[in-house]
């Protein structure tokens, strides 16, 4: 997420910050983005909303700030969390191995078994992003040019095939991996016999008044009108603007990239992370994200988010890709700023949100 100096030239000049309309007009433009909503905190105050284009060119419902978009990884940072009120409620310990999460029985290499729960929620167990194997790279050369989810093998039950083989890196730092979200999602449900959505729920939507986020997203009233995704950078060989299918998942992956939520609901979970709610369990769960597991000035791992260090400025965020969309969520604790941005659009220009919280003093 490092910002190139020309996003960063689009916010800000000489110490003085652009209007968000300004800048958000253009970059739609330059990269022929459908929808778009800009939400930011300035130091814990009221929420404000920055809303453009419309949801897709057929149905052209406005953006609005309630207008709900996939979030894709977003939902790692929820199921991480919820991971984190389970152990700071004593049902699972982040030095619980995968030799006692999993089910007796599963063939584990020497070096799977000894994954702890920590690991996998911080990226750092040396899983790789995806297993690579012929089917999985048929899937994602079919991608390129149908927009079609390449993450089918992840959502099923075998994905735990992959751990019998496992070697683990001579060196363990922080690398992205959707396996090991994967394999987290087979955890939660082996280990508490509910569903991610339903602990998600309860725990953390139903506490913080979420009502319109879920990893269920038909079950969302404002469905219907959703922002329809759309092809950007990605997929390669598909015509910019076009329509991509949606992603679904319904089992592993679920908690890992099936998220769906509007701006008005992200917002006010950011702020969440920096100002104290009525309940103590999620202020101590979400100060416990905030610390740096791997620590390093640029993407430090933390539980699911990340950190990157400016100086004395400190900006925890998270970031989302998922078929036809880009999404990204952030906050600077100190200065109790928040910023969320949504595109239905799939851009790995996805600066914005972190540009303006760099300039946001």
């Amino acid at each position: 997420m490092s910002v190139p100096s020309g996003e960063i030239s689009q916010v800000a000049q000489n110490g003085k910050r652009f209007s968000v309309d300004a800048f958000v007009t253009r970059y739609m433009q330059s990269q022929q983005v459908s929808g778009m909503v800009v939400a930011v905190i300035r130091h814990n105050g009221p929420a404000e909303f920055h809303c453009y284009g419309v949801t897709d060119a057929n149905n052209r419902y406005p953006i609005t700030p309630d207008t709900l978009f996939a979030l894709g990884s977003l939902s790692k940072g929820v199921t991480a969390e919820v991971f984190t009120l389970l152990v700071n409620d004593g049902r699972l310990r982040w030095d619980d191995t995968l030799q006692t999460l999993l089910p007796p029985g599963t063939p584990l290499s020497d070096d799977a078994k000894k994954i702890t729960l920590q690991q996998l929620v911080t990226h750092t167990s040396g899983l790789p992003r995806q297993p690579m194997s012929i089917l999985s790279l048929e899937h994602l050369l079919s991608y390129l040019s149908d927009g079609e989810n390449f993450y089918h093998d992840l959502d099923d039950d075998s994905v735990l095939d992959y751990l019998r083989d496992f070697n683990a890196p001579s060196r363990r730092e922080p690398q992205y991996s959707n396996l090991g979200y994967a394999i987290l999602g087979y955890i939660l449900k082996y280990q508490t016999g509910e569903s991610v959505e339903t602990l998600a729920s309860r725990l953390l939507f139903q506490p913080l008044a979420l009502k319109n986020i879920s990893f269920e997203p038909q079950t969302l009233r404002a469905f219907p009108w959703r922002a329809l995704g759309h092809a950007g950078d990605q997929p390669k060989f598909k015509t910019r603007g076009a329509l991509t299918p949606d992603w679904r998942f319904t089992n592993n992956m679920a908690g890992a990239a099936n998220l769906y939520g509007n701006a008005r609901d992200l917002i006010e979970y950011a702020r969440a992370h920096f100002s104290p709610t009525r309940s103590a369990a999620l202020d101590k769960a979400f100060s416990d994200v905030d610390v740096n597991y791997y620590p390093r000035q640029r993407e430090a791992a933390n539980i699911a988010w990340i950190t990157d260090t400016y100086g004395t400025q400190k900006i925890t965020y998270q970031v989302g890709y998922i078929g036809g969309y880009s999404s990204y969520i952030g906050f600077d604790k100190a200065q109790q700023n928040a910023v969320v941005v949504l595109q239905n659009s799939f851009n790995w220009s996805n600066y914005i949100g972190h540009a303006i919280l760099r300039h946001q003093q």
